[in-house]
């Protein structure tokens, strides 16, 4: 569709001949999701439409205690360190952003009274600002009210190189700027389509000036709210036991409507999968149980006259391995995996390649993960317009083996190969988990036949998700040679998401290894494509420089996509749950219900 045709559309919208409904059907014709068709009504100048709530709750409490599962246990609760989903979930149950994403890809307003469009006057015609209007009558948890102040200080705090921020991505290149004590002005240095990153969603939780103001830059890790934090959310901080358990009670001042329904939330976090599952599905002792990563197999066995269901939400979420392509076992000015090094073996692009091929995905699949993962090429999966089409993937114990003697690697008397004296030898390392662990023994059986000896690790979860930067076995070290895990894509669109690839996102010591680029892999090429994905306001152009990232990652063979998984939870059949795979699955907790 050429940009005339474009515009005639959005203009017939606009003067009310044609419906967004239609819109969305016609741009879906042409490729653009949903999600993509909404966001680019809004940049239009089109407000969005309000977002049905179907929950219309006649009063706050009188639900008893709400009972999560966690298997990776939370470590700490500020969303703006967290390593992993689970700290950013135990954080979202206290703090609140702006907005968040429903599961069609919806902006839902938390903290601003409404979302900005061109008819409300919140988004500029050249792209280069957003004014946000904030939800009066708001208090934090300690009875303090919350305002623009709390907002610009929240971009300062995170864009703080000093404060080692995982957020950092999201507002170092914004300008928060207060216009009075309910409006605030975000400032971009280019046209910047992609708006509702800042304050939005996962990396957009809003903390308290008055509790962290003292604690910016280098001293960021001694708050005390790191730990016992004050927010705005539908519950109040009661306790924490960090790789353990977390409390919260209804906040009886909540700025929406007679909610929360509970009187009280817990998150128990560790074990295992399964057992999370078990304790959902099978004996109802808890009502919901956060990603269970189990066979589907065992999930299916657990819904047959079970007390709970398996509920599947799909989205952007990646099972994938990484292939290091810096030395993990030499130091370099105090760090092992240094961006100043290249890794002995996985250096060669041919040995990469041939690992690629040796990735039984669909068995994977089929034994596996059944309906709770689909094989992929791609480590953009999902929305579809953002998913290359220029990509395939193949198994080939074969081929690998061609790669890998073109490559000069020679087999050995016990069939490992050799060069240049050194063993084909590698450590790949993951969390534990079955489905994991089964992963890795198809993966390392494939492997011996090609001539790689793969050194299976686990590590506890709690341990390699953690952020603990003292601790040599967490994912974003990579202190190994390959590891496997979950990447989540918590927005419709997957800028931030290839911030995984950037060269000014490499995890290291002086980030004390927040850093989202855990690969270190650096191409000055994805660079150029991610800086002009940020102000391109062509969205087929935008959309061709996000997928000219990925095809770079996959077509290099950095990361290597096992299965695209959906949003899977185990759900007390009692509950009512608004889960979103764009979002923290606790983003609309403040809805959660049993219903009468």
């Amino acid at each position: 569709m050429n940009e005339h045709a474009l515009r005639g559309l959005i203009g017939q919208v606009k003067g009310g001949t044609l419906s967004r409904r239609a819109f969305i059907q016609r741009m879906a014709a042409v490729g653009l999701t949903a999600p993509m068709a909404t966001q680019l009504l809004a940049f239009s100048g089109v407000a969005q439409a309000q977002v049905a709530r179907p929950y219309a709750p006649a009063k706050a409490g009188g639900g008893g205690p709400l009972k999560l599962l966690f298997w990776q246990a939370a470590t700490l609760i500020n969303p703006h360190f967290a390593v992993g989903t689970k700290d950013q979930e135990g954080s979202r149950i206290f703090y609140e952003p702006l907005a968040g994403w429903d599961q069609q890809g919806n902006l839902v307003p938390f903290l601003a009274q409404e979302i900005p469009s061109r008819d409300n006057g919140g988004l500029a015609a050249d792209g280069l600002s957003v004014t946000w209007r904030l939800k009066p009558g708001v208090t934090w948890h300690d009875g303090r009210p919350f305002t623009a102040d709390d907002v610009v200080f929240t971009w300062e705090y995170a864009s703080n190189p000093a404060t080692a921020a995982t957020t950092i991505g999201s507002y170092k290149d914004v300008k928060a700027e207060k216009l009075d004590d309910l409006t605030v002005k975000l400032i971009f240095p280019s046209p910047t389509p992609f708006w509702a990153d800042a304050f939005v969603g996962a990396a957009g939780m809003i903390i308290p000036r008055h509790h962290f103001a003292d604690y910016r830059g280098a001293a960021s890790r001694d708050a005390p709210a790191n730990l016992k934090p004050v927010g705005t959310g539908p519950f109040r901080f009661v306790e924490f036991k960090p790789g353990d358990l977390l409390r919260g009670e209804r906040n009886p001042d909540y700025h929406m409507a007679n909610r929360p329904h509970f009187d009280s939330v817990e998150m128990k976090g560790g074990g295992d999968a399964v057992s999370a599952a078990r304790a959902v599905i099978q004996t109802g002792e808890y009502d919901y149980a956060w990603n269970v990563l189990v066979e589907d197999e065992i999930l299916q066995r657990m819904e047959n006259g079970g007390r709970g269901r398996t509920q599947i939400v799909p989205g952007g979420n990646i099972e994938f391995i990484m292939l290091n392509t810096t030395d993990p076992w030499t130091e370099v000015d105090g760090e092992r995996a240094s961006a100043k090094t290249r890794h002995p073996i996985l250096g060669d692009p041919g040995v990469r390649k041939a690992i690629g091929l040796l990735v039984d995905k669909d068995s994977i699949q089929k034994f596996i993960y059944g309906r709770t993962g689909t094989t992929t090429p791609n480590f953009v999966a999902a929305p579809p317009r953002f998913s290359s089409p220029n990509t395939t993937y193949e198994f080939s114990i074969d081929k690998a083996n061609q790669l890998l003697d073109a490559a000069g690697w020679k087999r050995g008397a016990d069939g490992i190969r050799v060069k240049d004296g050194k063993r084909l030898k590698l450590v790949f390392q993951t969390s534990i988990n079955a489905p994991r662990q089964k992963s890795q023994a198809i993966i390392k059986q494939a492997c011996q036949r090609a001539g790689i000896d793969l050194e299976l690790k686990s590590v506890t979860a709690s341990v390699f998700f953690s952020s603990d930067v003292a601790n040599p076995d967490t994912y974003s070290k990579f202190y190994c040679d390959m590891q496997m895990y979950t990447v989540t894509m918590l927005q419709p669109d997957p800028e931030r998401f290839l911030l995984q690839f950037v060269s000014w996102e490499i995890a290291s010591k002086d980030n004390k290894w927040q850093g989202r680029n855990i690969t270190r892999f650096n191409d000055p090429e994805i660079d150029r494509a991610h800086t002009l994905a940020k102000s391109e306001l062509d969205p087929i152009k935008r959309a061709a420089a996000l997928i000219r990232i990925n095809d770079i990652a996959i077509n290099q063979s950095i990361v290597l996509p096992v299965v695209s998984r959906p949003n899977v939870a185990a759900v007390n059949n009692r509950m009512t749950v608004n889960l979103s795979s764009w979002d923290n699955a606790m983003f609309l907790l403040c809805d959660w219900h049993r219903p009468a």
